[in-house]
């Protein structure tokens, strides 16, 4: 399996629906109904050299993102991740993680900016 975007949320819905939102956009996604699932996902090394932006929620059972997150850095170090939550104040669990904290919800148009941004990042220009 390739995906550059693995979406990793419990609530199908709200899968379902970034899933599809990112689809359009052009994106490959893969998705995992939590954290344990994503993990075991990125055992496929095809996806794991694929994957190119990680978005998670924060509260998931059995494993919560700040916990899933370290857990994905061990094997992706330097892959970017979006944490997404309605919680704000769950925000500083993810200091020093090196992840882009969003509150729900979060615009179509956002989503899909916010993803480009973190694939596509723009050229720089060398004298």
């Amino acid at each position: 399996m390739t995906a550059d975007i693995l979406l990793v949320d419990d609530n199908a819905i709200q899968a379902t629906t970034r899933r599809s939102i990112l689809l359009r956009a052009g994106r490959a996604v893969a998705v995992a109904e939590g954290a344990a699932q994503a993990l075991a996902m990125l055992e496929d090394a095809t996806l794991l050299h694929s994957l190119g932006l990680v978005i998670t929620d924060h509260c998931m059972p059995g494993m919560n993102g700040p916990e899933f997150v370290a857990r994905l850095r061990d094997r992706l170090p330097s892959v970017p991740v979006i944490v997404l939550s309605g919680f704000p104040d769950v925000e500083a669990e993810y200091a020093e993680m090196g992840v882009l904290f969003r509150l729900k919800p979060v615009a179509p148009d956002q989503l899909i900016a916010l993803a480009e941004s973190l694939l596509d990042p723009p050229l720089t220009k060398t004298a």
